[in-house]
């Protein structure tokens, strides 16, 4: 890993987002919670959160990190795309970026999961880092 025992504790936020894109039917049924395995929106959202806090165990050389905040959302942007927005917070050494990416992709992969059984042409895109920036402590 990296040495950042000499940068400062900062306060560190990440956004990214990512979209799931589905037929307008898959996700009228996503979102109203009629699908085989469940309601599907809270659970991506409880994936994303995990992801983020498991980041440092996914991706080999990523600090742990003690996050201090983490959201995730998910709203339907068009007729046949959800968008999905993770933003993390620490205060720490080093920046969240991949946490942030990390929980887009859990939410992600997640909804992906629970819809499979009535939508065979899913698809995930555009995940990517939206903005980070830091403050002092």
């Amino acid at each position: 890993m990296v040495d950042v025992s000499s940068k400062p504790m900062v306060r560190r936020t990440a956004i990214a987002e990512g979209f799931f894109v589905a037929s307008p039917d898959a996700l009228d049924r996503l979102e109203s919670g009629d699908l085989p395995k469940g309601e599907a929106l809270g659970t991506a959202r409880i994936a994303g959160i995990q992801a983020a806090k498991d980041c440092s165990r996914m991706i080999p050389l990523c600090h742990p990190m003690p996050i201090d905040h983490v959201q995730v959302d998910i709203e339907r942007s068009e007729p046949n795309r959800m968008r999905m927005e993770a933003q993390v917070s620490v205060t720490a050494r080093t920046g969240v970026e991949m946490e942030a990416l990390s929980a887009v992709t859990g939410c992600a992969l997640t909804l992906y999961d629970m819809t499979k059984a009535i939508e065979r042409h899913a698809t995930i895109e555009g995940i990517r880092l939206v903005s980070k920036h830091k403050e002092e402590a």
